[in-house]
């Protein structure tokens, strides 16, 4: 493993890529506070016992990117201002959050599992049209249609080894394997 300022000079691959170390996180303060208020959220809703820290976890995600508190926001710019007191409007924007908050760093797939959005991962991805001439051409939103994942309910569950459901006999497989 490399040390912090190292190299990796000691592989001797032909394909060996040189680099330095990098301190990837794995957890951040605000994916703390996120899953907590998730949680509140789905085991009290917007007006349990934890709910003021739940508004005061997600008010200082929002505080740290110069933005208004949940309920202030949406009361002040919004058409639906009684989102936050519904715990599925709750849920909504703690999920929005997360989208925005965490966005391009790997959380978001095992958010929608989690969420069990087999709609949205099914989707295929969209792009421009690369070889329009036009701008009206290339500014053409369509389906990108290289690879099509297909997501069911078997893949919210991995398999249980045949070695461990031999041991077991009170095991049983998981749906679809």
């Amino acid at each position: 493993a490399a040390k912090k300022g190292h190299s990796f000079k000691d592989i001797q691959t032909p394909d060996a890529v040189n680099g330095e170390y990098f301190p990837f996180p794995i957890i951040r303060l605000a994916d703390l506070y996120l899953m907590y208020a998730e949680a509140v959220n789905e085991a009290e809703g917007p007006d349990g016992p934890n709910s003021a820290r739940m508004f005061e976890y997600l008010d200082a995600i929002r505080a740290r990117a110069g933005l208004k508190g949940v309920k202030e926001s949406w009361a002040t710019y919004s058409n639906r201002s009684t989102k936050p007191a519904s715990q599925s409007g709750l849920r909504d924007i703690i999920r929005q959050e997360r989208n925005i908050e965490l966005a391009l760093e790997g959380k978001r797939f095992w958010d929608i599992r989690r969420w069990q959005q087999i709609d949205v991962m099914n989707e295929l991805p969209k792009g421009w049209t690369i070889l329009g001439e036009t701008k009206e051409d290339f500014y053409n939103v369509r389906p990108v249609s290289v690879y099509k994942a297909t997501f069911s309910i078997k893949d919210y569950f991995w398999p249980i080894r045949e070695s461990n459901l031999s041991v077991n006999s009170n095991l049983i497989q998981n749906y679809g394997w």
